[in-house]
């Protein structure tokens, strides 16, 4: 099995199914983690060094940061509903979560600094658009975008229908060389509507070095690293992903590989 997939866990005493560390990734900068609560669990955690989103991918849960109540978040019943709830943790702070019936959420992480507040992303904070056509159209969540507070953190999840190719054409963005191209490394947790379902997901460089094409299934991680990483949803099955991306700028500047950067041009 490749390095770079990496399957889910049952759930640990905490409800733990995934943690990716920059030391199991190999990696400096992401951390990713998933978990599934059962009906009035909690879940407490100090930040340390390291700032966090909580991103709500189903269900409801309670929120707080030290001393302050932030109330409930969340409600949708799956992550391929719309109006994703989230929770912004600056580092050096604590943060707490209840699950308010079965709730799945994911915590992001990246280095930062004390300073930010905590905060609830609402709905109503997130901007979402339609990118590509035809066979090539995806739905976006900017959920922590460059242009919104955090240290290291960027945070969106994306829908691509049945049939439809998504991170596409094939985009890398592993060099520091601004303002053409950061360095970031990112994760994909996918999903898959139905359940039993899989995606397609290459990860490759331009010398080959790293090439290879994985079949991520529902819950899967995929770690990357470096080069390109394009994915495809099978017909009859929808993809969702959370991406995190993180690296030592905070800003998205990709590139296109060469090759199929004329599917852009027309």
């Amino acid at each position: 099995m490749s390095k770079l997939l990496i399957k889910p866990s049952a759930p640990d005493r905490d409800g733990r199914i995934h943690e990716v560390t920059p030391q199991t990734a190999g990696w400096d900068y992401v951390g990713f983690e998933v978990y599934r609560l059962t009906e009035g669990q909690e879940l407490s955690r100090d930040t340390g060094s390291r700032e966090v989103c909580i991103v709500l991918l189903s269900g409801t849960a309670a929120v707080r940061s030290g001393d302050r109540e932030f109330g409930e978040i969340g409600g949708r019943a799956s992550p391929f509903e719309p109006d994703p709830w989230s929770f912004y943790v600056p580092a050096r702070a604590s943060w707490s979560v209840t699950a308010r019936g079965p709730c799945e959420l994911a915590v992001c992480s990246a280095p930062g600094q004390p300073g930010l507040p905590p905060r609830v992303i609402a709905p109503k904070d997130v901007a979402s658009a339609t990118r590509g056509q035809g066979s090539n159209t995806r739905h976006v969540r900017n959920i922590l975008p460059e242009t919104e507070a955090a240290e290291s953190l960027l945070v969106v999840e994306v829908i691509t229908p049945s049939g439809n190719w998504s991170s596409y054409p094939p985009h890398k963005h592993d060099r520091d060389r601004l303002p053409h191209e950061s360095q970031l490394e990112e994760t994909y947790y996918h999903r898959l509507s139905p359940p039993q379902g899989f995606a397609l997901q290459r990860v490759y460089t331009d010398d080959r070095s790293l090439d290879e094409t994985i079949a991520a299934e529902d819950g899967d991680v995929v770690l990357v690293p470096e080069g390109y990483h394009p994915v495809a949803a099978p017909h009859g099955y929808d993809l969702y992903y959370l991406n995190v991306m993180a690296g030592p700028k905070r800003i998205w500047k990709f590139v296109d590989d060469p090759a199929h950067a004329w599917i852009v041009k027309t």
